[in-house]
Parts: C-alpha cells; sequence; structure tokens
C-alpha cells in the first residue's frame, strides 16, 4: 500500500510499508552481524568506540551546516507527528557522525545515556549492526526491530532510517526515528522516508538558488562595473533597479536609493515623461539637474520593448557623476530623534539610555517582546563615539546550537571539510571598532555563554580550528525579554556572566504603561503605512481610539502598527478586537465622505478611460474631450499611477 505524506509543504509518495523481500533484508542483517564480529565489536557494548568533542566536534557542525539548518524544521515535524508516544529522531552525516537529535524528553535521556550524543558515530564499524549503519552500508531505507541491533542495549527499540543524499546520488547523510517496539507502526518508516525526500528537495531548490544567486551576482557584477550611473524605471518614473554608481550618485537607503520616483531625483521629469510617452526617448540626451545636490549631469533614456511594442521600461543612464558619501556595511538606522513619544517616565529613559551611549561598559537591555529594545541598540550605537563603527546583530535564538559558535567568533582556512577559502569572519571580528547586539541571550547556551564570558572579560577571541587569541574592540549590547535573574536561579543562565552583562541595565516598559504615546503612535503609523500602501489616511473615530488606549497591547508597539496596518488594509476596525463589545468591523475610511465629491468621480472616471487605452495619453485625452496639457494636469493633481 502506498503512502502520501506532506512534509514542509512538499507531497512525496513513499515506498510500501514493508521490504518487498523480506529474505534478502535477513541475508543483510547476518552479513552485518559477520562483519561487527570482525570488527571486534562486544554485544554487550553500551557507547560508540568514537565519539567527538570539543573543537572537532565544532569542525564536524560547520561542515555540515547546510544539512543541520535545512533538516532541522523537518525533523520537528517528524517528532510532533508521534509526539507523546516515546520516540526520538537523530541526524548524522554520511559517515554515520550525530548531528542533532530531537525527542521525547525521557526516551531522549535514555539515549542520551548511552551517548547516542551528537558527536557520536553510529557506523558499524563502532557502534555494530543499527536502521543507521544498514543506510550506510546499503544506501537505502531500512527499519531494524529487536535482536536485529547487534549491541543488547538497542533490543528494545525499532529504529527506521533514510539516506538523504546530494543533488549526485552521493549519501550525506541519515534520517532515524527511533522508538519502543511496542509503539513503531507499519507506516513508520515512511514517515521517515518522506521527511528524507523532502530534506533533499529543499536542498535541490537551495542549491538551485545558490547558482541563480552565483549569476544574478555575475550580473550585477557587470552592471555595478559600468563607469557611469545606469537607473531603470517604469513607464511612470516608479524606479525599478539601479547600478552602484547611481547608489553613491543619489545616496543609499537600505541597498535602495533613496528616492522612489524619477521625479524624486531630476527637476524636469514631465518634459522626460511626455518625450517617453511619444516614444522620443531612444538616445535621447538632456541636461538635466540632479534635486539631491543640484549639480547638473548629462541624461540619455532608451526606452524597452516588449514583443507587442508596447513601452514597458525606460533606461537612464547619467554620465559625469559626482561622487556621494556611501554608507559602511552594517548600518546601525535609527536614531533617538526617531523614537516616538512624551510620557515622561519613558522620556527619562530616553536621557538614561544617551548618558551611557558613550561608555564602554556593557549594557543590557530588558523588555517585553515588541517594545523597541533593537531600536534602542541602535539609537545607543548612534549616539555614541563609535558611530562611524559597525553595527552587527546576532539573534543567539535563531541559530541551532551547533552552530553559535562558528557564527560569533568564524572559523579559519581549513578548519574542516568544505571551510571557505581564506576562513570565515565571526560576528565579533565583524563588529571590531563598533557594536554587537546579542539579542534573546537568554537563549545562549550554556558552553557558549563559558566563552562568551571570556571574551567580555579579555576583549579576546579563538576561531574555530586555531589557538591563536584575537583582540577585538566592540562593545556588547545585550537584548532580553526575559528575567535573567530568575533564569540564573534556575540554572540556565550563568550568574557571574549575568553580572558581567546587567553593568548599565535598561528597562523597556510595555506599551500598556505608556498610554499618553499610543495616539501618538497611531498617527505616526497611519501616517508612515498609508503612504507606504499608497492608500488614503483612515480617520479612527473618538470612541474607537479610546478602546485602543485602554486595550493592554500584549504584542506591544509590534502588535499597534499590525493592527494599524489592518485597518489601512480592511478600511474597518477588526471585529472583537479590543473588547467584546467592540467595533463590529464598522467602516473608518469614508467617515468624511469623499466618494460623494465631483472630484472622486472625476478621478474615478479618469483612471477608467485611461486604463481603456492602455494609458495612451492622446487617446486618452480624446475620448475626455480635453488637451493633451490637460490631461497631464489632471494626473498629476489627482496622482493617478499610470
Amino acid at each position: 500500500m502506498e503512502v502520501v505524506i506532506i512534509m514542509g509543504g512538499i507531497i512525496v509518495n513513499t515506498v510500501t510499508s514493508k521490504l518487498d523481500n523480506e529474505a534478502v533484508y535477513k541475508t543483510d542483517i547476518e552479513l552485518s552481524h559477520e562483519r561487527c564480529k570482525k570488527f571486534g565489536i562486544d554485544s554487550r557494548q553500551v557507547f560508540s568506540k568514537k565519539i567527538l568533542y570539543d573543537n572537532e566536534l565544532q569542525k564536524k557542525f560547520a561542515a555540515n551546516r547546510n544539512l543541520i539548518l535545512t533538516a532541522a524544521p523537518y525533523m520537528e515535524q517528524l517528532i510532533n507527528f508521534v509526539k507523546g508516544f516515546n520516540f526520538f529522531v537523530l541526524l548524522t552525516d554520511g559517515e554515520g557522525c550525530i548531528l542533532n537529535a530531537l525527542g521525547d524528553e525521557k526516551i531522549l535521556s535514555k539515549a542520551f545515556s548511552l551517548k547516542m550524543v551528537p558527536g557520536a558515530f553510529m557506523n558499524e564499524e563502532n557502534i555494530g549492526t543499527n536502521s543507521m549503519s544498514m543506510v550506510i552500508s546499503t544506501k537505502m531505507p531500512v527499519q531494524v526491530s529487536g535482536d536485529d541491533h547487534f549491541i543488547r542495549a538497542y533490543h528494545k527499540w525499532t529504529c527506521s532510517a533514510a539516506p538523504i543524499k546530494d543533488s549526485k546520488g552521493r549519501l550525506i547523510g541519515v534520517l532515524n526515528l527511533t522508538g519502543y517496539a511496542e509503539f513503531v507502526h507499519s507506516h513508520t518508516l515512511g514517515m521517515v522516508i518522506a521527511a528524507s525526500n523532502a530534506i533533499e528537495e529543499m536542498l535541490k531548490v537551495k542549491e538551485c538558488n545558490k547558482i541563480q544567486n552565483m549569476n544574478y551576482k555575475h550580473i550585477k557584477n557587470i552592471f555595478n562595473s559600468s563607469p557611469v550611473s545606469i537607473i531603470t524605471s517604469d513607464i511612470n518614473g516608479k524606479i525599478k533597479i539601479c547600478n552602484k554608481k547611481a547608489q553613491d550618485m543619489f545616496g543609499i537607503r537600505g541597498n535602495k536609493l533613496e528616492a522612489d520616483k524619477m521625479e524624486d531625483i531630476i527637476e524636469n521629469w514631465n518634459d522626460i515623461k511626455t518625450s517617453i510617452y511619444l516614444g522620443q526617448g531612444t538616445s535621447k540626451e538632456t541636461n538635466i539637474v540632479a534635486v539631491r545636490n543640484k549639480t547638473r549631469y548629462q541624461l540619455t533614456t532608451s526606452s524597452i520593448y516588449n514583443c507587442e511594442d508596447d513601452n514597458i521600461e525606460v533606461v537612464y543612464v547619467f554620465e559625469e557623476i559626482k561622487m556621494a558619501k556611501k554608507r559602511n556595511d552594517g548600518q546601525a538606522y535609527y536614531t533617538f530623534d526617531k523614537i516616538i513619544g512624551q510620557d515622561e517616565s519613558f522620556m527619562r529613559i530616553i536621557e538614561y539610555a544617551k548618558k551611557i551611549s558613550d561608555s564602554k561598559s556593557t549594557i543590557l537591555i530588558m523588555g517585553e517582546s515588541g517594545t523597541g529594545k533593537e531600536v534602542f541598540a541602535q539609537s545607543i550605537h548612534n549616539y555614541s563615539s563609535r558611530v562611524d563603527g559597525p553595527f552587527i546583530a546576532l539573534n543567539c535564538g535563531a541559530i541551532p546550537k551547533q552552530l553559535i559558535e562558528s557564527e560569533l567568533f568564524g572559523y579559519e582556512e581549513g578548519a574542516f571539510t568544505g571551510a571557505k577559502k581564506g576562513g570565515n569572519l565571526g560576528k565579533f571580528e565583524l563588529a571590531d571598532g563598533g557594536t554587537i547586539m546579542l539579542d534573546e541571550i537568554g537563549e545562549m547556551p550554556l558552553d557558549m555563554q563559558t566563552k562568551l564570558l571570556r571574551v567580555v572579560q579579555e576583549g579576546v577571541i579563538t576561531k574555530i580550528g586555531s589557538s591563536k587569541s584575537i583582540p577585538v574592540d566592540v562593545r556588547i549590547v545585550a537584548v532580553t525579554n526575559r528575567d535573567l535573574k530568575k533564569e540564573v536561579e534556575r540554572g540556565r543562565f550563568r550568574k557571574d556572566l549575568y553580572y558581567r552583562l546587567n553593568v548599565l541595565p535598561l528597562y523597556l516598559p510595555p506599551l500598556r504603561e505608556r498610554k499618553k504615546d499610543i495616539p501618538l503612535l497611531i498617527q505616526y503609523f497611519i501616517k508612515s503605512i498609508s503612504q507606504k500602501l499608497n492608500k488614503k489616511q483612515p480617520v479612527i473615530p473618538g470612541q474607537y481610539l479610546q478602546k485602543m488606549i485602554n486595550y493592554s497591547w500584549p504584542g506591544n508597539i509590534r502588535e499597534l502598527e499590525n493592527v494599524v496596518e489592518l485597518i489601512i488594509n480592511t478600511e474597518s476596525v477588526p471585529a472583537g478586537y479590543f473588547s467584546e463589545e467592540s467595533c463590529n468591523n464598522d467602516v473608518f475610511v469614508n467617515i468624511n465622505e469623499d466618494c460623494l465629491k465631483l472630484d472622486y468621480v472625476e478621478r474615478e472616471h479618469l483612471v477608467k478611460v485611461l486604463k481603456k487605452f492602455k494609458g495612451n495619453i492622446t487617446h486618452s485625452a480624446a475620448a475626455l474631450g480635453i488637451r493633451r496639457n490637460t490631461l497631464y494636469s489632471k494626473i498629476k493633481k489627482y496622482k493617478i499611477e499610470m
């Protein structure tokens, strides 16, 4: 019977629930047992003969980083399928070294007591016959149960394993699901095969994306190597892409031009637009003035047409470029003057943050999720003498614990198979001379806390694969939404590290304690989000505004921003959001009855006519019975997107 299982959105057809030829299976088991005897494996043995620790284990993790990250969500999904039935799942590399382990606490503790831990090798030579060793030998999925295991300690278990292969069919890993024999279903192996197939597909997708990214970078490098500044836009002047010269010339914001439209860059955009609409833009040279710095440039415009000879894109080439100041990588963009608030206690917190900004001491920012901890961290950096240095952020809770050391401290060339040529810089080296923000510091594993403590105390790091200490000049800003003092009491966080980090504590209050600031924030988000979405700004009636002020906002500022965006998109109050009696999806946006005004009707009619004639100004003006210049004026007046 064929099994269909969905893993991570990928539908996978698995093999039948029983092996087609049990005789072949028994023969393979017997041959494996014979090999175990030749290897000198004792059936009373408990631990694997080979277990990696410390630097060797870190090298193994780093070499298999992509496999670990790709497999992690599928392992979690697999465990969720069998949660509560005492199962654990293991991921090994192609040699049988365990890379990750998840499962129900009771059985996982039992496995750990047998040293089935990351770093332990599960191949025949080290621990005898098991499902993982059989997969390594046969390259096929297999289920091994009871005394088919060579090791007696495994006889109470049934193990289902499947290979993970790369795009060339080479074995790079094994996925294994183990449970007590009485709880193993006939489809358990099918589930494991489905998960391993899903992992293989995702690895192929990532490899394909990597190749596409390399091709994109190749084209981008050619594009950026041009000695002239190049920008492209749609026919209405909305900017699409630009090369590095253009970024340097007009300024960048988050790898994009600060301007969104060509009219924001050049003063005589209307003349250029008219030429484009009339099809006269090809190789036309025009002297223009850059709005940003009032310097004259020579501009050449060229139109790009589709197969139907419709003008779909415009290329702008600027010559005689004046270089603008380039921003650094690792830039912090928030500053204290961008923080919105008028609550007295909150303003005192801002003043306190300014006072401690230029200190060399470590700062610990505490507060609930969504209270703006990263905004304060960036503002502190920009207010300090390190403002010209890098600002590097790392979320300690978003990186698997096996990889966090290489992310923080980097690794040397040749530290492991597949390591980058020249090695890799860690976050601390990248932040040298600036600030590093360690977000979710409470999520950091205990063994890494010890190594971080050394950095805080001595100001030096050691890369994986190296014994050399590297001094770093980094200001540490730790961020957490946990009560670290309680975490220390529970043994989850090192006491000495806590006091090293908590030199300059900064607590950000939740939004419910800043009720005076809620109307200010609502108005700010209404204006900024409406502009971004090109939608009309809604007017919120006083009764609903009061409900929003009185609401507890468990998600704080982030939740408030999401609710405002929901209101702008749906033009209504979210039903029952603020209280059981609230709102009932009452419409906001038409409170001013704009739809009854003549201007509203005229704009809607213009949009329909322009759409009918596919944006052709000449034909649209003729149909409306007005001059083309008049139509241009109305398009500008009503801000109609062509």
